[in-house]
């Protein structure tokens, strides 16, 4: 079995009614403009729930996330997720994922390239582009064979989903749907997105045993709101969820309280490091010059 991190971490039309179904995003009103935070970030993992015949007995593992860019340069992202899991019925299973990606600052190119190695055994890796072009998602397809398909409608990329949520929580929306590609699993899936928003907060979190680097520095007292993000297969109707992602999500583009939900048993990631890049608040001048040539 394949863990997956969606990249969404960072990642909505109001749905009343339906609970799956996707519709084009409704524009959101801009607070601010939205600035994320180039930084590195490191969560261990650890078993937070477990049921079924098959139970997980125990989770080790770690997330290291390294994003850096801007709305001028684009966007960056590297992940890698090296999950151990324990289970005296089906066996110990060590997965290690490695995900590269680039988005352009406008949200309309994305590159990935994702690898994964199951107990030793490398999968054969996934690399292809995508374009957001009017109403249609383009992807083509390098490996694991040379390949190109199309879906309709409004499609995101990570970053920008990322950003419509951060936005949307400025804004006051509780619930925000979104059709999202981040190049996943096989490079071929479009998933139907829904995240609910909470309330926001400014206020040191009570829990002081989890995500230490975050009660430092600025981020102890920054802006964040609890997020869960649920994925679904596309169609029409109620659905149940195919994996559900619970975290803080900070103005900054940054997440805490991690919790991932894999149906069966869960997985909590703890943050143990946090670097930020230094950036100067006014911007390269030069650089914000060519950027709008």
């Amino acid at each position: 079995m394949r863990l997956r991190l969606a990249p969404a971490l960072f990642l909505l039309a109001a749905l009343p009614g339906s609970a799956g179904a996707a519709g084009p995003a409704a524009p959101v009103p801009t607070e601010a403009a939205t600035r994320l935070a180039s930084h590195r970030a490191v969560y261990d993992l650890s078993l937070a729930r477990s049921e079924g015949t098959r139970a997980v007995e125990g989770v080790r593992g770690r997330i290291v996330i390294d994003f850096s860019g801007d709305a001028c340069r684009g966007y960056t992202m590297q992940t890698r997720q090296v999950t151990m899991l324990d289970s005296g019925e089906s066996g110990d299973r060590t997965s290690d994922l490695r995900s590269s990606t680039f988005e352009n600052g406008d949200g309309k190119s994305f590159r990935f390239r994702t690898t994964t190695i199951l107990n030793n055994a490398p999968s054969p890796a996934v690399d292809g582009t995508a374009e957001a072009a009017a109403g249609a998602l383009k992807v083509k397809l390098k490996e694991p064979k040379r390949d190109q398909f199309q879906a309709d409608g409004e499609v995101l990329f990570p970053i920008h989903h990322m950003i419509r949520l951060i936005e949307a929580a400025k804004a006051g929306e509780t619930t925000v749907s979104a059709k999202v590609f981040d190049g996943s699993d096989d490079g071929r899936k479009v998933y139907d997105t829904l995240a609910v928003i909470g309330r926001p907060s400014a206020a040191p979190a009570a829990d002081t045993e989890r995500d230490k680097p975050l009660r430092e520095g600025d981020h102890a007292a920054m802006r964040r709101w609890p997020v869960t993000l649920s994925y679904f297969t596309p169609g029409e109707g109620e659905r149940t969820p195919i994996y559900t992602l619970t975290f803080d999500l900070y103005e900054d583009g940054v997440s805490g309280r991690l919790h991932l939900n894999y149906g069966d048993f869960a997985i909590d990631g703890n943050m143990s490091r946090l670097d930020l890049a230094k950036v100067d608040p006014k911007g390269d001048p030069k650089a914000l010059a060519d950027c709008k040539k």
